[in-house]
């Protein structure tokens, strides 16, 4: 590699390491660099900082988490790596695993040890998503952070970029809270947290709390870090492309920023953290043709602008067809909502274009996805496909967000044994007082609609899915109905029925540049682009087309940030010997 780059060789600013993006991976990355003794900038297209981390449910999937051990509770790291190696289906070396598995504790233990902000919490009980594999956890491992006051943030309070759907305020759950949340019909546990909700508003409304959780929480927190360590933060400047030299190293990075573009360089390397490409819909349809419209719960800025910058460098990709799917609900006015445990109810069965099941309803939501793709190739409508339930579940389970209450006129969400005029006239959500006319409602054919009805009751008063093995998994059991010998099946009672439409969301595309275990970028004979990483989105999954466990995603963007910003450390203290 030449000599670092400085002023004097024609660029604006110059650091040690610029970081793109300020998501959990470029914010991780940024602080690991700092403490190291680096130089760090971060730059960010949008005027607000967090990227899908922000809007994500906050979880980090950590197998041997520090949080872990403080219980008692330490997974084999060799089992780990089995689990991932076997889900990964041979898409993923298992160097890059085994760096995340080894790698992945040590991040948040440094992070804990850095910043009085980082506070991370396990709470045991959410299965990892394959538990009954070898290395699969029942206890599971995402690990989570307190919920914060985004008063304390001050000036970036209003910079922090805020989820699609805001709740009213005070309105806020932890990821446990929200599993007692939805038995609110089956527990006094679940009606609890009402009450709790309800104390949250007003304190709210009396104090001025701005509480946050989740996603928001922990993106608070890094900037929060962050701003403590003295990092720089540069929003609304867009990266507009790799600087390199003569060999082909990248040297930094030209960056809009106050109505012009500044050469930034970089002494010691970039690392991307700008996430994927979730509302290019041109480039998704050329990668999935079958996605056809924009479903993605992902950051609005992701457009792919990291990833096209390293192709423009020679960079190879992989699975740029993949994301992290997640079935959902759209509503007329374009909001997404994600259909999660409604799949995992007892009385609801779901239907492709033919009227049949086509999967276990409760499995992970990358598998059922996949399984909406694969059905779609076949030229059977798998997209949309129609989740059907009855009367009695809809007053008794949380159901696209309606809460089976009764009727309160300011409540934030909908609530009272009716279903709302506006979900039927929407189109979205259909009714029938038989199987004949919901077959006529949702386009499929009624024999074979009243057949499947037949046959999921006839399973269900048995007591197993024979047919699709609904909730033999303890994952599949999380969201269930713990009052019920099978958590996941109940007969469909009378009418009348309802069917809601079911679209392939997603949390933001998963493919992306090559790497390698360090986060280096790679180029297709597989030799390093030198002074490059990339990390989280803009990487190539680690998981490959699977999904670990909740927190899948923001664990290996914060986990690889801290493996790039440690080997970017190294290499300088290599060349100061």
């Amino acid at each position: 590699m030449s000599a670092a780059p400085s002023t004097a060789d024609g660029f604006d600013h110059v650091v040690d390491v610029l970081i793109v993006g300020s998501g959990g991976g470029g914010m991780t990355a940024a602080l690991t660099a700092q403490a190291a003794g680096l130089d760090a900038l971060v730059v960010e297209k949008s005027p607000h900082f967090g990227g899908s981390t922000a809007l994500s449910g906050g979880g980090i999937w950590v197998p041997g988490a520090p949080a872990q051990r403080r219980e008692g509770y330490n997974p084999s790291p060799e089992e780990v790596v089995k689990y991932l190696l076997r889900i990964s289906d041979g898409l993923v070396s298992e160097a890059r695993i085994r760096q995340y598995v080894d790698s992945a504790p040590q991040m948040l233990e440094f992070l804990e040890n850095l910043s009085g902000w980082f506070e991370f919490v396990w709470k045991p009980g959410y299965a990892d998503y394959y538990p009954e594999l070898p290395g699969g956890s029942e206890l599971g491992s995402t690990i989570n952070v307190p919920p914060i006051d985004l008063r304390k943030l001050g000036v970036d309070e209003q910079k922090l970029l805020k989820p699609l759907a805001l709740a009213p305020k005070g309105i806020w759950l932890g990821p446990k809270e929200l599993r007692t949340f939805y038995r609110i019909r089956q527990s006094w546990a679940g009606k609890g947290v009402l009450l709790k909700l309800i104390s949250r508003m007003v304190r709210a409304r009396v104090f001025g709390e701005r509480m946050a959780a989740i996603g928001q929480s922990l993106a608070a927190r890094l900037r929060l870090a962050m701003r403590e360590r003295g990092i720089p933060l540069w929003l609304e400047a867009p990266m507009v492309e790799l600087l390199t030299d003569a060999d082909g190293s990248v040297t930094g990075a030209a960056v809009e920023r106050d109505g012009r573009t500044q050469r930034v360089g970089a002494r010691l390397g970039v690392i991307l953290a700008s996430g994927g490409f979730d509302h290019d819909l041109a480039w998704r349809k050329e990668q999935l043709p079958v996605v056809d419209q924009d479903w993605s719960f992902g950051n609005p800025a992701a457009m792919g602008d990291g990833i096209r910058a390293g192709q423009k460098v020679g960079a190879a990709t992989e699975l740029l067809d993949e994301a992290w799917w997640f079935p959902a609900i759209q509503w007329p006015d374009g909001r997404m909502q994600f259909m999660l445990n409604e799949r995992m109810m007892p009385a609801q069965f779901i239907v492709n274009g033919e009227g049949r099941r086509f999967i276990n309803e409760a499995a992970p939501y990358m598998d059922f996805g996949h399984a909406m793709i694969d059905g779609q190739k076949t030229g059977i409508t798998h997209i949309p496909c129609w989740l059907i339930t009855d009367h009695r579940s809809w007053n008794r389970y949380v159901v696209g967000g309606h809460l089976p209450i009764p009727k309160i006129p300011w409540a934030p969400v909908p609530t009272g044994r009716k279903v709302p005029r506006a979900w039927l006239e929407s189109g979205v959500v259909k009714a029938a007082a038989t199987w004949e006319e919901m077959a006529a409602e949702i386009g499929v054919p009624a024999n074979q609609l009243a057949e499947t009805a037949r046959r999921f009751n006839e399973l269900a008063r048995k007591g197993h899915d024979d047919d699709f093995n609904r909730g033999d998994s303890v994952y599949d059991n999380y969201y269930g109905d713990p009052t019920l010998p099978n958590p996941n099946l109940h007969p469909l009672g009378g009418p009348p029925y309802y069917a809601f439409r079911i679209v392939l969301g997603d949390l933001g595309t998963s493919g992306g540049l090559r790497t390698d275990e360090y986060a280096r970028v790679l180029r297709d004979d597989d030799t390093v682009v030198r002074g490059l990483y990339a990390v989280g989105n803009t990487a190539a999954p680690v998981m490959g087309r699977s999904y670990a466990g909740a927190g899948a995603t923001i664990g290996p963007a914060m986990t690889f940030g801290f493996v790039a910003a440690k080997h970017v450390a190294a290499h300088a203290a290599k060349q100061t010997l």
